[in-house]
C-alpha cells in the first residue's frame, strides 16, 4: 500500500477513536493501529471511506504513513508508552514525529523527549482534555515539545480542537515535557472546581433544605450569569435527571464514593516539591480521599455527633446568593493557586509558559471552560508578570465583594457540621495571602530551639541562633 496516510493513530479506545473521527472529518487521511486486531477492524468497517486506513500491524501501519511521519499515540499512560515507542523506534527515521497524547505524567515525558532526541526523533507531550465528545466535536489541546514538531501538525492541531470567537484552542505550550505540565495543572484546577461545587450542594441541601428540583433551577440560574461553565451547566442537568426506576433524582442514589485517577494527586505532590501553595486543589483531592472510606464514615456516623440540633443548627446565616458569590470567590482564589504554579514551574523548568494564552485555550472544549477564564486572559494581557491573580485589579475587586458571603458560608458549614474543606481553605489562602504578619515567627523559632536551624531578625541583617535553655 502506498504511503498516504496524513498521520497514524495507535490505541482505539473511545477518546482515540473520537479524535480519529474528528482529524477524518478535518480532511487529512488517517492510519490507525490497535493492539486488539478486532478493534481496528470494526472500527474501521463501521466508518467506511478512504479518509480511515486500518491495518493489522505496526510495520505496515508505519509504511503506510507519509513522511515525515508524524503518529499520535492515545494509550493508557505508564509503561503502556514507552513499550509502544519502543515498538515504533526501529521502524523510524530521524525527523520523525511520536505525539502522546494521553495524560502521562510530565516528567516521563521529559525522559521520553530527551530519548528520543538523542535518536533524531521529534516528540510531543500534547495534554487532550474535553472527554469523548471533545475529542469528536473539539478538544482543548496543549502540545510541548521541539517548535519544528509543532510546526509538522500545525494545520491538524489547529483544524480539530473547539474554536472559540474563532480561534483554536491550542497553542504551543513550551519545550519537553510543558504541555502535560499544563494538563496537569489543568486537572488539578478541574479537581478544585469540583470540589467547591461539591461543597456548594452540601450547604444548599443540607443547610438551606433545597430539593433536587431547586438545585437544579439554582445551578441553571447560576449558569446565565458570571459562573457559566460546563461544570456549572452539567450540575444543573445531574440535579434534574430521575431515575426511570425508583421515580427519584438520580444524584440521590449514586454512591458518594469520588474516584481518581491520579492527575489531581499529582499536582499536589508537585506544588508540593515546587513549594507552591494551593490549598484549595489539595482539599479537593483530599476529599476525594476521604470520601473512599465509606465504611469507616459509617461506622464514625453512629458514635461521632455533630453539633447540637443537627445539620441545620446555626446555618440561617447563608443566603442562596451567599453561596453564589462564595463558590464565585473561592473559584477565584482556587485559579489564582493553580495559575501560581504554572508561573512558578515556568521559572523551575525553563517551560516560559505564556498563562494568559494558556487560559485563552481553556475556553472550549475543555472540562474547566468557562467564561470566568476571558477575564483570567485579560488579566495577564495587562500584567504578563503578574505574580498571583489575587493582585489583578479586576479580581482583587471582586474578592472584596464576595468575602463577606465566602466567610458567612464557611461558618454556616462549620456550624452545622457540613464539610467544606475547598471553602475553607479558599478563605484561609485569602488571608494568608493578604496577611502583613504570618504566626511562622514563633514555627521557626521552635525550629531553632530544637534543631538549631537559626532564623532571622526584622530589625537587623544576618542568620541568628539562641540557646533557648540558657538564661
Amino acid at each position: 500500500m502506498m504511503a498516504n496516510a496524513h498521520i497514524g493513530m495507535i490505541g482505539l479506545a473511545v477518546m482515540g477513536q473520537n479524535l480519529v473521527l474528528n482529524i477524518a472529518r478535518h480532511g487529512f487521511t488517517t492510519a490507525v493501529f490497535n493492539r486488539t486486531t478486532d478493534t481496528m477492524h470494526d472500527f474501521v468497517e463501521a466508518h467506511p471511506g478512504d479518509q480511515v486506513i486500518g491495518f493489522d500491524s505496526i510495520d505496515s501501519f508505519v509504511a503506510g504513513l507519509q513522511r515525515p511521519r508524524k503518529i499520535l499515540l492515545m494509550v493508557k499512560a505508564g509503561a503502556p508508552v514507552d513499550a509502544m515507542i519502543g515498538q515504533l523506534v526501529p521502524l523510524l527515521e530521524p525527523g520523525d514525529l511520536i505525539i502522546d497524547g494521553g495524560n502521562s505524567f510530565f516528567l516521563d515525558t521529559e525522559r521520553r523527549a530527551e530519548a528520543l532526541q538523542s535518536k533524531g526523533l521529534l516528540y510531543l507531550g500534547a495534554g487532550v482534555s474535553g472527554g469523548e465528545s471533545g475529542a469528536l466535536l473539539g478538544p482543548s489541546i496543549m502540545p510541548g515539545g521541539q517548535p519544528e514538531a509543532y510546526e509538522m501538525v500545525r494545520e491538524i492541531l489547529e483544524a480539530i480542537p473547539a474554536k472559540v470567537e474563532g480561534v483554536p484552542c491550542v497553542t504551543y505550550i513550551g519545550p519537553r515535557g510543558s504541555g502535560h505540565y499544563v494538563k496537569m495543572v489543568h486537572n488539578g484546577i478541574e479537581y478544585g472546581d469540583m470540589q467547591l461545587i461539591a461543597e456548594a450542594y452540601d450547604v444548599l441541601r443540607g443547610v438551606l433544605g433545597l430539593s433536587s428540583s431547586e438545585l437544579s433551577s439554582v445551578f441553571s440560574e447560576w449558569n446565565a450569569g458570571e459562573l457559566e461553565s460546563y461544570l456549572v451547566e452539567i450540575t444543573a442537568r445531574i440535579f434534574g435527571r430521575i431515575d426511570e426506576i425508583t421515580g427519584r433524582p438520580l444524584v440521590e442514589l449514586i454512591l458518594d464514593e469520588a474516584q481518581q485517577k491520579g492527575t489531581g494527586k499529582w499536582t499536589s505532590q508537585n506544588a508540593f516539591d515546587l513549594g507552591v501553595p494551593i490549598p484549595t486543589i489539595n482539599a479537593a483531592v483530599e476529599s476525594r480521599l476521604v470520601s473512599s472510606y465509606k465504611s469507616e464514615r459509617l461506622a464514625a456516623s453512629r458514635v461521632l455527633a455533630g453539633p447540637p440540633g443537627g445539620t441545620r443548627a446555626g446555618g440561617a446565616g447563608a443566603t442562596v446568593d451567599d453561596v453564589r458569590d462564595a463558590l464565585y470567590a473561592a473559584k477565584i482564589c482556587s485559579y489564582a493557586q493553580g495559575m501560581a504554579l504554572l508561573r512558578s514551574a515556568s521559572r523551575e523548568y525553563g517551560y516560559h509558559l505564556d498563562c494568559g494564552a494558556i487560559a485563552r485555550i481553556w475556553r472550549g472544549g475543555c472540562i474547566i471552560r468557562a467564561q470566568f477564564l476571558n477575564r483570567i486572559t485579560e488579566a495577564f494581557e495587562r500584567n504578563p508578570e503578574l505574580p498571583n491573580l489575587l493582585l489583578d485589579e479586576g479580581f482583587r475587586s471582586e474578592v472584596l465583594k464576595r468575602q463577606g458571603a465566602l466567610r458567612r458560608v464557611v461558618q454556616s458549614a462549620v456550624h452545622s457540621g457540613i464539610p467544606c474543606l475547598a471553602f475553607s481553605s479558599a478563605v484561609a489562602y485569602y488571608d494568608a495571602y493578604r496577611a502583613e504578619r504570618l504566626p511562622a515567627n514563633l514555627t521557626q523559632a521552635q525550629r531553632d530551639y530544637f534543631g538549631a536551624h537559626t532564623y532571622r531578625r526584622i530589625d537587623r541583617d544576618g542568620v541568628f541562633h539562641t540557646h533557648w535553655e540558657e538564661g
